[in-house]
């Protein structure tokens, strides 16, 4: 059964799903963008089924109740503050960590920054930070792959995306996620302010500090048909993984793998939680 929490913060209060019993192993999943916490619908549910206690949030900006107005508020380190603080209101002082798209790039960031408090890490789509840097700067490919990213942060991406009821936000998922489920995303973008302050984690720029290499048990998964993330960075993502690693890669499988393929991430994050 799917429990729908509040997680209060000197933030703000999250938004969240659950599943699992209150003392079962603490599984934290970061939803990507444009999605929320109900991506990982099928994960905490199974999760829970198996005896973990999973909690997918709704992050900032797309929580009503931490949704500042301010693009510096976006910044990384406050999304890292973020992840550390749901964990402390919950009461977990270590816990495995899942993300997908900019949930994985908050994973890596704070299992970075907080490998005391991370059991494992688990990142789904996203390559190791210093990774994709490397394969922007040598990569034609990525190169091109990622200029959305700074297309983005232009003024009118909200009337661009919202355009035509929201077809381009609609064409985004490929049409590899379930209709209802998109027009539950487009619902929410929807709302005054929640699609600005989905896209200031794009406007707010990267963190001053560098990236340095994860030391807790990592698995890192990639799909071969994702548009954003190519090779070049998903096959170096293992040098800047120093602890225990696993690269899963999903054949024929776009970038909306919690959703697409959730049979088959769902057991590959069972195994590796078991192992560790």
């Amino acid at each position: 059964m799917i429990e729908h929490l509040s997680i209060p913060t000197s933030a703000g209060d999250f938004d969240a799903i659950a599943a699992g019993p209150q003392d079962g192993r603490p599984v934290l999943l970061l939803h990507g963008f444009p999605e929320a916490a109900v991506e990982w619908e099928h994960q905490v549910a199974r999760l829970g089924a198996e005896g973990y206690r999973a909690v997918a949030p709704d992050q900032r900006g797309y929580s009503p109740g931490v949704r500042p107005t301010d693009v510096a508020d976006y910044d990384m380190d406050h999304l890292v503050d973020d992840v550390v603080a749901m964990a402390g209101a919950l009461g977990w002082s270590r816990f495995d960590l899942v993300g997908h798209d900019w949930g994985g790039a908050v994973a890596w960031w704070t299992a970075d920054r907080h490998p005391d408090r991370l059991r494992t890490l688990t990142a789904v789509s996203t390559p190791h930070p210093r990774a994709l840097g490397d394969a922007l700067r040598t990569d034609e490919d990525q190169a091109m792959r990622s200029q959305y990213m700074r297309d983005w942060r232009s003024s009118d991406t909200e009337k661009r995306m919202l355009a035509d009821g929201g077809e381009p936000l609609r064409r985004m998922f490929e049409w590899k996620v379930p209709r209802g489920r998109v027009d539950d995303y487009l619902a929410r973008l929807s709302e005054p302010g929640a699609l600005t302050a989905a896209l200031n984690w794009y406007r707010a720029g990267s963190p001053k500090a560098a990236i340095e290499a994860v030391t807790v048990p990592t698995l890192y998964v990639w799909s071969t048909e994702d548009v954003a993330f190519g090779s070049t960075a998903a096959l170096a993502t293992e040098q800047w993984a120093h602890g225990p690693y696993e690269f899963q890669m999903l054949e024929d499988v776009t970038h909306w793998v919690p959703e697409e393929a959730p049979e088959q991430l769902t057991a590959l994050l069972l195994d590796h939680l078991h192992r560790h």
